[in-house]
């Protein structure tokens, strides 16, 4: 699942216990990211208080939005298919988060800020030292104010972290973002394949 070993204590360290208990009351089941952060959950801990001042104080959809494209900029495929399952069950139709991720034919449904938002995020993701002024400012344009502004570059900047961890360490995305609709899984897998299940199963189906 990833190219090093959860830490030998397990749950039987109580602060990866209540980590691991945190992962499951979230997602369901123990995603395979939880094990890197093994060992040193205080660096989880730090990671959920950091996103999540951002995602409050930041509109729901946007925070979707650009994380999806910073994700897909830096081909992070386990960070891609996470956030853009929370847009198909929060805001948007499968085929619309396929259009979204890229898939031809499919409906892209962006305004013009959305649109600007989303370029910023890829621009951000890719090469932080060659934004300029103009892409501020088209966006100030746009009706954004420099609060909202830096929560977006925020937004993109933890997701740097977080998408450098898990790819900088081999996690796989989880065997059960595998059962996201076609053609929204492929348009979202742009790096890492999702996990196979263990030999002789099925991934189990969201």
């Amino acid at each position: 699942m990833s190219f090093i070993d959860p830490a030998a204590a397990g749950e039987s360290d109580p602060r990866v216990a209540a980590m691991y208990a945190d992962e499951r009351a979230s997602w369901g089941y123990l995603p395979n990211y939880a094990e890197l952060f093994s060992h040193e959950p205080a660096v989880m801990g730090a990671w959920r208080q950091l996103v999540g001042s951002i995602r409050r104080n930041l509109d729901r959809r946007r925070f979707e939005l650009v994380t999806l494209a910073a994700a897909q900029a830096r081909g992070s495929s386990y960070c891609s298919l996470a956030h853009g399952k929370f847009l198909a069950d929060l805001f948007h139709t499968p085929d619309e988060v396929a259009g979204l991720a890229g898939a031809p034919d499919e409906p892209v449904p962006v305004d013009e800020v959305d649109t600007a938002l989303m370029e910023l995020a890829r621009h951000l993701a890719r090469d932080p030292s060659t934004v300029d002024r103009s892409e501020v400012l088209r966006l100030q344009d746009l009706g954004l104010d420099d609060r909202e502004i830096f929560l977006v570059v925020a937004a993109v900047a933890a997701r740097c972290f977080f998408a450098t961890v898990l790819d900088g360490l081999g996690a796989e995305p989880d065997e059960q973002l595998g059962a996201l609709p076609q053609p929204m899984q492929s348009a979202l897998t742009v790096g890492r394949p999702v996990a196979a299940p263990p030999s002789g199963g099925a991934a189990p189906q969201d």
